[in-house]
């Protein structure tokens, strides 16, 4: 039986590229961190606001996705997260204009000089509010189109369908981190805070202008090809892929919240979304303390770990032929623990690398984990599965909660330092897995519903 009808593959293939699309957000994001740390001299914790924002917006838009999918469609979900995120990606160019405007007012005698230097925090909560509603977009879309896709043909062939349309993600992640590299990264100035401190006014808002507007043009780049899909959706007649059941929210969750298996499952990707986001917000910042490189050069190091995540994710998938999914998910987290020691304690040793290959080697255990998270703490759930899905997709605050507590300790100690974090979250991941094996309750087929 195929798993994709012939009437379905059009939707299917326009569907499917959402994956591409919140995977180029989620990547693009996590190198923001870099170039605001730059552009604006901002500590760690200060740059960790933007995942804070951006997962923070993914917990608040997770049930009114829910409810609206509900109410509606798949594909009214679709059309207004495809809506939501390009008005995101479009309030950058807002955001963009606050500097100047700041200067404007202050040379025209509007705005008191002294305070010259606050404009740099009003331009960046405008970029924060910009990142959020986008983020609010991409929560829309990722509730709906998994379920979206399941909806497509025969129930037997749902899962097959799922995992073609989630191998376009990585796609997506690696997508994000090119257009960051290329475009955002290397249109940084190579002044340090320190140079920046002593330049005139009008020299920083020179490089800030320039450097801002390399942010700003590469994510309406992405806003404009947000509309020309949104555009397809209205054209290509397309399922309605409504849900059928109408069963009370509420109750679904009553019974939801008595599942041990899915309550905990909630919890360990919401640590798990902390080990990730942590990890490859801070990829860049490693490369760069290791080996005395500037944050383009340092880019490359973040294109290489989202290849190898990519490439592992293939493997884990081999070798649940031959291992539960619990039992993996055991071992990656061991992998993680280990080389989250390798970094904390390895600074400066044989130059750099084995920090910076430690690094690397966590996506390697990082790519297993949402996939097999969400698929055990969905296993058992029956009909609530849809609706369980937002709670899934609610845990991905842990990124918003656990990535400034790193961006703290960084602060206050070192970089390197602060991946006591991440070991930490894979060792609730790891406790997860070690449950599921002890009561027995893992099933051999693996976890076919990941994200």
């Amino acid at each position: 039986m195929k798993a994709i009808e012939k009437k379905y593959l059009v939707p299917f293939c326009l569907v499917t590229t959402l994956f591409v699309l919140w995977g180029i957000a989620n990547n693009m994001t996590d190198t923001l961190l870099s170039a605001f740390k730059k552009i604006m001299s901002m500590t760690d914790a200060q740059t960790s606001l933007i995942q804070a924002a951006f997962y923070g917006s993914y917990f608040c838009f997770a049930i009114p996705a829910a409810l609206f999918i509900r109410r509606f469609s798949y594909k009214s979900g679709v059309i207004l997260g495809l809506a939501i995120y390009a008005v995101g990606a479009m309030m950058f160019f807002p955001a963009s204009k606050i500097n100047p405007l700041y200067h404007l007012f202050v040379a025209s005698g509007l705005a008191d000089q002294t305070t010259i230097l606050l404009d740099v925090s009003y331009t960046y909560v405008f970029y924060l509010i910009a990142i959020y509603v986008l983020a609010g977009g991409c929560a829309i879309l990722e509730t709906t189109a998994n379920p979206y896709i399941l909806s497509m043909g025969s129930v037997e062939t749902s899962n097959r369908r799922l995992n073609i349309a989630q191998a376009f993600n990585p796609l997506g992640s690696m997508t994000g981190v090119l257009l960051s590299r290329f475009f955002i990264l290397s249109n940084l100035d190579k002044a340090d805070a320190a140079a920046r401190a002593a330049m005139s006014d009008a020299e920083l808002v020179a490089i800030q202008y320039h450097e801002l507007s390399a942010v700003t043009w590469t994510y309406m780049a992405v806003g404009f090809v947000l509309i020309a899909v949104l555009i397809s959706m209205l054209l290509v007649k397309m399922p309605e892929g409504a849900d059928t059941n109408r069963d009370s929210f509420l109750s679904a969750y009553g019974r939801l919240v008595k599942n041990w298996k899915f309550v905990f499952g909630v919890l360990a990707l919401f640590f798990y979304m902390g080990a990730q986001i942590g990890t490859w917000s801070f990829t860049i910042r490693i490369a760069m303390r290791e080996f005395d490189i500037n944050e383009a050069v340092a880019g490359n190091w973040q294109i290489i770990t989202i290849a190898v995540f990519i490439v592992a994710r293939f493997v884990f998938t081999w070798l649940m032929k031959y291992l539960t999914p619990s039992k993996l998910l055991v071992w990656a987290a061991i992998i993680g623990i280990v080389m989250s020691l390798v970094v904390m304690l390895g600074h400066g040793v044989a130059g750099g690398w084995p920090c910076v290959l430690a690094v690397i080697s966590i996506s390697v255990a990082l790519s297993l984990m949402f996939p097999t998270i969400y698929g055990l703490a969905l296993e058992d759930v029956g009909a609530d599965a849809k609706i369980g899905s937002s709670g899934l997709i609610m845990a991905i605050l842990g990124a918003a909660v656990i990535t400034p507590v790193q961006g703290k300790i960084s602060d206050m100690t070192n970089i390197n330092t602060a991946f006591v974090v991440v070991a930490v979250c894979f060792a609730v991941v790891m406790l997860y897995g070690l449950t599921v094996i002890l009561t027995k309750s893992d099933k051999a087929t693996g976890a076919s519903t990941a994200n």
